[in-house]
């Protein structure tokens, strides 16, 4: 082949090689815009009902409190600085991260069981076992706090159950504080901890729990060394879901912890509705959100490093 054919040659194969990537490119951009047009309408839905919203709620924690208004007039940081500086505030929003971070674990030890269970199991009730998990979702929620009512009363089943069999005198005081509001959490977000670590486990390949066995691993080794770290994403999900909808509960615990057991939730509606002071309520509902953003944050870090160093 002379020079002039090679040179001809790798010019044409340049050129359509130039073409395909220009091809390559408007396809590319057109692609993108039109991504772009199908999410618009997702984007515009949550702009209006979420983002619009919180950005309302910003505003209005600023505002100052005004007479006969529920709005405030003007703006300030006086809702924040009087919310810090309270003692009671400060003991209510301790007081629910706490409930949060015992009610999250308590929901992990009691579902991780179960949801290990329905992913592994090939038994005929299997779906029987799913319908019973999901049962507290199918109630809602003021009929599953009267339903709790009965039971912890000082005259529900439970206590007349024990003074029947001999076993106390008086009943128990299982309502209007802490533990009842806790184990009435408990059975409300359980499903939130068991359908992720149900979807992650079935994710994990069976085989390399029998690999592991064929190597001598024990059955408790295997878990701790193998399921137990691959699980960790259901884990992380089904502990963050859990303890993000237990700070934001509200009806449980008016309900069960009476005016024993105050909440976050609780007092910001106090402050919306029955003292109408709107602003004061924002601030109160911004700085729970904020911190517990922060505890959120601060576990998907470590949970993060952690399932990092597994890897």
């Amino acid at each position: 082949m002379t020079a002039s054919a090679r040179a001809s040659s790798d010019g044409s194969t340049l050129s359509a090689s130039a073409t395909q990537t220009g091809v390559h490119r408007t396809y590319r951009a057109r692609f993108s815009r039109n991504a772009l047009w199908l999410l618009a309408p997702a984007l515009l839905l949550i702009a209006v009902f979420l983002v619009l919203p919180y950005l309302n709620i910003v505003l209005m924690s600023f505002r100052a409190q005004a007479v006969g208004s529920p709005y405030g007039a003007g703006y300030t940081f006086t809702n924040y600085t009087s919310a810090l500086s309270d003692s009671y505030v400060r003991g209510v929003l301790i007081d629910t991260l706490l409930l949060g971070l015992t009610t999250t674990p308590i929901c992990l030890l009691l579902g991780y069981p179960v949801a290990f269970h329905l992913a592994r199991t090939r038994s005929r009730w299997a779906s029987l076992l799913y319908v019973l998990v999901l049962s507290p979702l199918l109630v809602g929620v003021v009929v599953r706090s009267f339903g709790w009512l009965i039971l912890l009363s000082g005259n529900g089943v439970i206590n007349r159950a024990l003074i029947d069999m001999g076993w106390i005198d008086t009943g128990l005081q299982l309502m209007n504080n802490r533990l009842g509001v806790t184990i009435a959490l408990v059975h409300v977000f359980l499903p939130f901890m068991i359908l992720p670590l149900m979807g992650v486990i079935q994710s994990i390949d069976p085989t390399l729990e029998s690999a592991a066995r064929s190597l001598g691993a024990s059955r408790v080794k295997v878990f701790w060394r193998v399921i137990f770290p691959l699980s960790m994403p259901g884990i992380q999900a089904g502990t963050i879901l859990v303890f993000v909808l237990t700070l934001s509960a509200y009806v449980t615990p008016l309900m069960i912890g009476g005016a024993q057991v105050k909440t976050m939730s609780v007092l910001v509606v106090q402050s919306l509705i029955d003292n109408f002071r709107w602003p004061l309520g924002a601030s109160q509902a911004l700085l729970l959100a904020l911190c517990g953003g922060l505890v959120v944050a601060l576990y998907a870090r470590l949970t993060g490093r952690a399932m990092k160093g597994l890897q």
